[in-house]
């Protein structure tokens, strides 16, 4: 059982970038796929992008497609989520978390993921 913790969350002026990283201790397997989802006060969790782990295929929402970039290093088992000008409406905690039988038509569902991360807070001023 993989357990993942998230770090790199922080107070940012809004058009700044900020990194976070998601890192698995214990196994991915090759057909996981990570996602990072994202609850604000008084929202429900929403999907922000996944990434296939063997494929390196990648997914993101509408709202963050042309900011954001996911990515992994498989040598360190982490997953990363560049966020680029950055908006107060990204204020939110951000998870990451697994899914063992991922596919295109579930990959933005949260209930189809396994293992979740503890959360970090993104915080954005403007």
């Amino acid at each position: 059982q993989a357990e993942l913790v998230e770090s790199g969350g922080g107070l940012v002026q809004a058009g700044t970038s900020l990194t976070l990283s998601c890192t698995a201790s214990g196994t991915i397997y090759a057909n996981d796929a990570i996602g990072w989802f994202r609850q604000a006060p008084t929202k429900e969790r929403e999907f922000v992008a996944a990434i296939r782990w063997r494929l390196n295929e990648k997914f993101y929402a509408d709202s963050v497609k042309d900011r954001f970039t996911i990515s992994r290093d498989a040598a360190k088992n982490t997953i990363y989520l560049q966020m680029n000008n950055l908006k107060p409406e990204d204020t939110a905690v951000y998870y990451c978390a697994v899914d063992r039988s991922p596919s295109r038509a579930t990959m933005q569902i949260s209930n189809n993921y396994d293992v979740w991360g503890q959360g970090t807070q993104v915080t954005i001023s403007s």
